[in-house]
């Protein structure tokens, strides 16, 4: 298993973990997560890539190591802020390699439409988005909103990091024990009572009171100039938040086809943690997308 280090610095003023693989002055890859990841959640991908790196992958705010921000509802522009911060600390001077998780997919897709000039290649595995909202969807939407501002949420702890790993492979049957056993280490952290709790802040389950506004996010894909890498799962679960299958396959490849350079591939035998399933599988899909002239 490869090592990394661990970097803290002030984001937008939050303190903001980031971990480091590889040589410093090896080419970068920026890879972010998705909700209720972790950076380390990039390691088995790390540990199969061939050619000489430096990947850098952040805490978003108020997960893993990084600072909560101490408010009731997290804001989806904050992470696309967050990132600009990092990029111009990281790499001030060059386009970079981008790649995001599902909520990261998103976030990095936003991005490269919004910085075109700051991304040379994106990688979007199972990033989709969010199904299609309409306005009179809104009243609800905002009472919703209201409403569970006046429930704390709170997230489930576990008795061992046993347990946390047994939770991590009931979500995912693929996850082996000793990738689990990994994870464990890095998704949760023992509380004083003896207990392991989740490092993800609750108010992370609190809902937006604002729509998805697809309309407005293809409008960004479409100033993307970088070539794409859209990776989907053959085993996605994507449907549980798109709607039914044939209906949300129409969509996606609606929303595809807002991507001026896009090379779609599905990834056999894996599911939406695609990078835990697949790692070498994905390794090699990166470095022949990344190294392509």
């Amino acid at each position: 298993m490869k090592s990394s280090r661990s970097e803290f610095l002030t984001v937008r003023g939050l303190r903001t973990h980031v971990r480091h693989w590889g040589r410093e002055g090896a080419p970068k890859i920026f890879m972010v997560h998705g909700w209720m990841d972790v950076a380390a959640s990039f390691q088995f991908v790390v540990d199969c890539l061939q050619g000489d790196w430096h990947v850098i992958a952040p805490d978003w705010r108020g997960f893993g190591l990084s600072e909560r921000t101490q408010s009731d509802t997290y804001w989806f522009p904050d992470y696309v802020a967050d990132l600009d911060v990092l990029l111009d600390h990281f790499s001030p001077d060059e386009p970079v390699n981008l790649l995001g998780h599902s909520m990261g997919g998103n976030v990095v897709s936003l991005y490269a439409g919004v910085r075109p000039e700051r991304v040379r290649r994106l990688i979007n595995l199972e990033g989709f988005g969010l199904p299609p909202t309409h306005p009179g969807q809104a009243p609800k939407r905002y009472a919703k909103w209201l409403q569970e501002l006046r429930e704390p949420p709170t997230l489930r702890t576990y008795p061992s990091r046993a347990a946390v790993a047994a939770r991590l492979q009931k979500t995912n049957p693929r996850l082996s024990d000793e990738r689990a056993a990994f994870l464990s280490q890095h998704w949760a952290a023992e509380n004083a009572a003896g207990e392991w709790e989740i490092l993800g802040d609750p108010a992370h389950k609190k809902p937006s009171p604002l729509l998805y506004q697809v309309e407005e996010v293809l409008a960004c894909w479409k100033q993307i100039s970088a070539p794409v890498l859209w990776v989907e799962a053959e085993d996605t679960n994507m449907w549980q938040w798109m709607g039914p299958k044939p209906e949300a396959r129409i969509e996606i490849d609606r929303r595809l086809g807002h991507l001026a350079k896009v090379s779609a591939q599905m990834m056999a035998d894996a599911g939406h943690m695609l990078h835990h399933d697949q790692p070498e599988a994905l390794a090699r899909m990166l470095e022949d997308f990344l190294l392509a002239a």
